[in-house]
């Protein structure tokens, strides 16, 4: 079976918080994030193996009934995407920065990991909606003409693009407030 993500995302917290809980009990995934986000949202992020992904994500989107707002499940994802979406990534070497922004935390996510498919980049970050508005943004490194490649890639024909750039050369200070 392969590495899968799903998202459930809710209007209400109440009900984020109870539907992480059935989607948790109703197959084996881990609950890689469950939390709100703005404004005044909650979202839910298991993995898992394919088959019990589904399985989740189908009880979370019963339970969650009229306050889901979005979702998103994708298989077979990239190794990089979920240390990145838990804050647990390292990054061993310092290169070009780039950044792409979503008004959705979905488009976001989907294109961090087309991004990292596409070319040789590190995932620094994907930061999903909190203090950012409900926005959705990823933060990558690499030599500078694969992280043109990845935001490129990753921005091309998506819905609820916002901005992208590439920073060539970032500052040590820039670059380390990434981290």
């Amino acid at each position: 079976m392969s590495k899968s993500i799903g998202m459930v995302e809710l209007s209400s917290i109440a009900r984020g918080i109870e539907t992480s809980d059935y989607m948790v009990k109703a197959a084996q995934v881990d609950l890689l994030k469950s939390s709100t986000v703005c404004p005044g949202k909650y979202m839910i992020i298991v993995g898992g193996d394919t088959g019990d992904v589904k399985a989740s994500m189908k009880e979370g989107i019963l339970q969650g009934a009229e306050y889901v707002v979005d979702t998103l499940q994708i298989s077979n994802v990239h190794e990089q995407l979920i240390p990145a979406l838990t804050g647990s990534a390292t990054i061993d070497e310092r290169g070009a920065v780039g950044v792409v922004e979503f008004y959705s935390i979905a488009s976001a996510i989907l294109a961090a990991d087309d991004a990292v498919k596409a070319a040789q980049v590190k995932l620094i970050e994907v930061r999903t909606g909190y203090a950012i508005g409900g926005k959705g943004f990823f933060t990558i490194t690499g030599d500078v003409g694969a992280v043109r490649a990845a935001v490129k890639a990753a921005s091309e024909n998506r819905e609820l693009f916002v901005q992208s750039t590439v920073i060539p050369r970032p500052s040590k200070q820039v670059f380390d407030s990434l981290l």
